[in-house]
Order: C-alpha cells, then sequence, then structure tokens
C-alpha cells in the first residue's frame, strides 16, 4: 500500500471508511484484553513451580553452611544468594546486596537516602538546592516516578540505538545539581536497545558531582529471544579505570525469572557505597526473606541453570513477539503511519506512531476493550512533547488474543494517523 501522504483526500476518504467498518466489526467483539503492563504470562509462571517445593520439611531450611535460614541474620543475603546475583550481575559477591522481591523497592530507599541523608558521607541532596535527575527516554515510567516522589526534577534524555544521547548527558551531568541518571542498559524498556561499549565507556569517564550516580537497572540482562544475544560491556571495571567506582548502583531481580509476586532482587556497588547502603539497611530491617533466597538457589543451583531456565521462557516469548512484529510489518511498513525496532531481548515492543497521534491510538484501542500503557507514560512527567510513542508488551496475553489485539492495534493507528491528515 501506498504512503499515507500520497494520498489524495478522497483516498483518504475511502480508506478511513475501510477503517471504521474493521473497527466497528472489533468493538462488537467485546473484547476485554490487558497489555498495559510487561508481565510474563501464566505459561512462564508455570515453570518455576517447583520452586515451591525446594524448601521444606523433608529437604530442611539450612544452608550450606548449616545456618539456619528461619531465624534473625544474614542483612545483606545467604551467601548462597550473593553469589549467584554476583555471577548475574558480573561482580564480587562482597559487593552484593539481595533484598526482597523488589528491586524497584530497593532503587526507592536507594534514593531516599541520597535524598534525606546523602552518599557515603556527603551533603543531603534535599540541602543542596533544586537537585535533577537524567531520564533517558523513551523509558521505564516507574523509574521516573520515584524522583519524582522527591520533588526532584526530571531532565529528558534522548534515546538512541546506542543508548542515551551522551552528547545530551555529558552536558548536563557536568551541572552540579544534576545527581544522577536512570539507565536499563540491555533491552531497555521499551526501545529494546542495548548500549554500545563507547556509551559504557563516556558514561564512566564524564565529569559529574561527586555524588552523582547512575541508576543501573540491568533487569533485562538475561532476558534474550534469539540465539545472538546483546552484549554489554561491565560498567564497574570501565568506572574502576577512571578511579569513579562509586558512581554506580547495579540492580537486579527474578521478577520475570521465577515469580513477580515472590523473586528476589539484589543490588550491587563499590565497597564505600556497600557499607554505606548496609548502615541505612541496619536501621530499616534485620533481613529480608532467606527462605525465598534459599528455595531460588536450590532450584537455580547457579548462573548455568538460570541460563537453561531462560530458554525455556524465550521458547515462549519468541512467537509472541513474532506476532507483534509480523503484524506490524504486514500492515503498517512502508506507509509513513509508524515505525519500530526489533528487539533481541527484553519485553517490549516500542512503536512510534505519526506525531500527535499515540494518545487517540491509544484511546480508539481502549474503547474497543484493548488496553495498553498510556501515551506518554515512557516519559518525565507523562508528557511526550511528540504525542508518538506507545510500548507494547506481548508478554501476557495468549497467542490468539494476542493477534487480535495486534490486527486492532494498526487499524486503530492507521485511522489517528488518517483522522490527523484529513485535519490538516
Amino acid at each position: 500500500m501506498p504512503m499515507l501522504k500520497d494520498l489524495s483526500r478522497e483516498q483518504l476518504e475511502a480508506r478511513l471508511r475501510e477503517l471504521q467498518a474493521e473497527y466497528g466489526a472489533a468493538c462488537a467483539k467485546g473484547l476485554k484484553l490487558d497489555m498495559s503492563r510487561g508481565k510474563p504470562g501464566p505459561e512462564q509462571l508455570d515453570l518455576t513451580m517447583d520452586m515451591l517445593t525446594c524448601v521444606d520439611v523433608r529437604s530442611g531450611c539450612r544452608m550450606a553452611d548449616g545456618a539456619d535460614v528461619r531465624n534473625y541474620g544474614l542483612l545483606d543475603g545467604i551467601p548462597e544468594a550473593k553469589k549467584l546475583f554476583a555471577d548475574i550481575l558480573e561482580m564480587a559477591p562482597e559487593n552484593v546486596i539481595v533484598g526482597g522481591n523488589s528491586s524497584l523497592n530497593l532503587m526507592f530507599d536507594y534514593i531516599a537516602q541520597a535524598y534525606s541523608r546523602g552518599v557515603c558521607g556527603g551533603e543531603p541532596w534535599c540541602r543542596q538546592g533544586r537537585v535533577k535527575f537524567l531520564c533517558p527516554a523513551p523509558g521505564y515510567d516507574r523509574h521516573f516516578g520515584v524522583t519524582e516522589y522527591f520533588g526532584i526534577e526530571l531532565l529528558t534524555v534522548d534515546m538512541t540505538p546506542d543508548g542515551p544521547d551522551m552528547e545530551q548527558v555529558e552536558r548536563l551531568a557536568a551541572e552540579p545539581l544534576v545527581k544522577g541518571i536512570w539507565c536499563v542498559p540491555k533491552y531497555s524498556n521499551p526501545d529494546g536497545y542495548t548500549y554500545s561499549d563507547e556509551t559504557v565507556r563516556r558514561l564512566a569517564a564524564m565529569k559529574t558531582a561527586p555524588d552523582f550516580r547512575i541508576m543501573w537497572d540491568n533487569a533485562y540482562c538475561l532476558h534474550h529471544l534469539t540465539d545472538t544475544p546483546d552484549m554489554l560491556l561491565n560498567i564497574y571495571d570501565e568506572l574502576k579505570k577512571h578511579g569513579n567506582e562509586d558512581r554506580v548502583v547495579m540492580f537486579c531481580s527474578t521478577s520475570k525469572i521465577s515469580f513477580p509476586g515472590a523473586g528476589v532482587a539484589a543490588m550491587a556497588a563499590s565497597p564505600a557505597n556497600i557499607v554505606d547502603i548496609k548502615k541505612r539497611m541496619s536501621s530499616q530491617t534485620i533481613g529480608y526473606d532467606k527462605i525465598n533466597m534459599l528455595r531460588h538457589v536450590r532450584f537455580f543451583q547457579d548462573l548455568d541453570g538460570i541460563k537453561a531456565h531462560m530458554r525455556l521462557h524465550e521458547a515462549v516469548l519468541r512467537p509472541k513477539f513474532a506476532v507483534v512484529l509480523d503484524t506490524l510489518e504486514r500492515r503498517l511498513a512502508g506507509r509513513g503511519i509508524a515505525s519500530w525496532h526489533k528487539p533481541n531481548g527484553g519485553y517490549f515492543v516500542s512503536v512510534n506512531v505519526m506525531d500527535g497521534c499515540a494518545k487517540e491510538t491509544v484511546r480508539l484501542l481502549r474503547e474497543a476493550g484493548v488496553v495498553m500503557t498510556g501515551a506518554g507514560a515512557t516519559y518525565p512527567y507523562g508528557h511526550d512533547p511528540r504525542d508518538a510513542n506507545i510500548r507494547v508488551a506481548p508478554t501476557y496475553p495468549p497467542l490468539g488474543e494476542l493477534q487480535m489485539a495486534m490486527e486492532l492495534f494498526c487499524v486503530c493507528a492507521e485511522l489517528a494517523c488518517i483522522k490527523k491528515l484529513l485535519e490538516a
């Protein structure tokens, strides 16, 4: 089909009528589909059910060294779990803290500590004036929500296929009141980009305030969708080359590996940061859920066990991503309606429709019974200046429902774009 912009008004109006008929037929089906969040589908959750029997009366509740996980202690996590997450994050176990089921909770606590008490003996951010944070966008809305909660000013940085636009980052990070940057460095949310080696090196070498922190949320580091996964340079190693190892705090979790409702999260950082974090934690908790940590260690055993498990996830998710990408290609490619990136991993497909059409596309979908992530959610303060980006989350719906949802998505996107052109 031709580019929309090349069609005459009469051709646009004729195509509009065709799409309105198709949209009306979809509305009549009474669809109730939720694609608003990237969460595992039931078949993925079923892959880990045997974990629930890994700690019981027969197997016992003692670690390899004999310590009883039912009791108090081990503020920073059981040694076996620290080793497992150290291997995931390519860090030393002594640089790892294992927490509860939410990495977002660990991030919130860290920002709260920095804002109210400072980091590594520095002045609390709240006493330094109107501090700011860099937010690569499109990005993860819950990241932005954490810093916004504390009244920190959010500065948008453009995302590129290599990661955040480093010209913008380097210029802004040099300002003393800019205190950090949110990063999803591998298979980014929502674009699916992986930071290039050059981007990682520039983040490590750039000039910043001493208390600037890179919030390195490596949530999708093991979530591959191809046999040739993206590679990510170890930022901690790069930071050490410049004496900047305190600059990064890493995060990950098993939320999308085991269970979102009962996963395990971890953070990793320099020795100075770890000491600082544990001081705060000692006033907050005596220790996180060690029984759940032990359950995960017994089920996965080691990093190779997790990788094998993730191949099972990949087998479930590949067909779903294929449905999304194939439908977009078949119905929208080469017509000036939308553009997208084919990710090699992660949980999302990021679609950019014609400027000024994202909100209308999402509205049309919602009225037809398909709930998407709100238009603008992938930008700070929920404001996409182009009104173009829509995050597609293919993981939860069954294949049949996903196919219906994507057919309707394409209808709604084209409808919104034609209406925009006819209004011009």
